[in-house]
């Protein structure tokens, strides 16, 4: 009963989303679950109202203003969220093999729903890439010198293929500047860039550009979407492009092309 008045006083009183208040019921199965060693059982309380949300979407001129704010390092990353629509934890957790130059592909390796995909790889940001690809060769070999040189890979494939952790293919692309113990295990490896990082960037230059839209790494993303529909690129495509497993999900962005509203023209023009 506690449980039910909890979460209806979250819909009802603070008018949460749906999708915190599935948050608080999680957090609440875990506790009585693990701690309490008690099953909730049948509940019954209120549900808030799902509200449709339109995603924040830059223009081209938008997006580029922002790039060419931010520091170097950064910018390579924010150029593959909106060149090949990655998601921010995706693109952290690329790594060397997964960017293939022949085919001119990224794969995207355990995406959303610990599934894989393929996704364009920018052109315009190839050769950028590859030096990356040659100062990750250069790094690994220094820090296999220096006598750790190891990378996280998941304990299945570590079990199956024991050597792939001291492997260049296996190194993150966007590895962080310094070599740190893993909290899993205390071995000291070099992992990926943290999130924060980025996003504090993102804000630094939105900022700059005098951009007063609300910027995260997942505008970027969107504004991929909607620049391939605007390109004339069909639904299917942009949904295998992106991960979605509803065609759904990608029809949001149908309603945010620059065509203004439903591509209706008002009355002034």
């Amino acid at each position: 009963a506690e449980v039910d008045a909890f979460l209806s006083w979250l819909a009802a009183h603070r008018r949460v989303s749906p999708k915190t208040q599935a948050i608080a019921l999680n957090a609440l199965v875990f506790l009585y679950r693990h701690h309490l060693q008690r099953e909730l059982g049948q509940l019954a309380y209120r549900r808030p109202r799902a509200k449709p949300h339109v995603p924040v979407v830059l223009t081209h001129a938008e997006a580029l203003a922002s790039i060419e704010r931010l520091p170097d390092r950064v910018q390579m990353f924010v150029q593959l969220l909106y060149g090949a629509g990655l998601r921010q934890a995706e693109c952290c957790m690329l790594r060397i093999k997964d960017i293939d130059f022949g085919m001119n592909e990224i794969v995207v390796r355990n995406g959303k729903g610990n599934k894989d995909r393929r996704t364009v790889l920018p052109g315009s940001i190839r050769a950028r890439l590859e030096q990356q690809v040659e100062y990750v060769r250069r790094l690994h070999a220094a820090d296999v010198a220096a006598g750790y040189g190891e990378v996280y890979i998941p304990e299945a494939l570590g079990r199956k293929y024991p050597n792939a952790r001291f492997e260049t293919g296996w190194q993150f692309l966007c590895p962080n500047r310094a070599p740190s113990p893993d909290p899993r295990s205390g071995v000291v490896r070099r992992h990926h860039v943290h999130p924060s990082w980025i996003r504090k960037n993102i804000k630094r230059a939105r900022l700059e550009a005098g951009i007063h839209k609300h910027v995260t790494c997942h505008t970027f993303r969107h504004s991929f979407a909607t620049r391939l529909l605007e390109q004339g690129y069909d639904l299917r495509t942009i949904q295998e492009l992106l991960g979605h497993s509803d065609i759904r999900t990608t029809e949001i962005y149908t309603h945010v092309m620059n065509r203004g509203a439903r591509g209706v023209s008002g009355p002034l023009g």
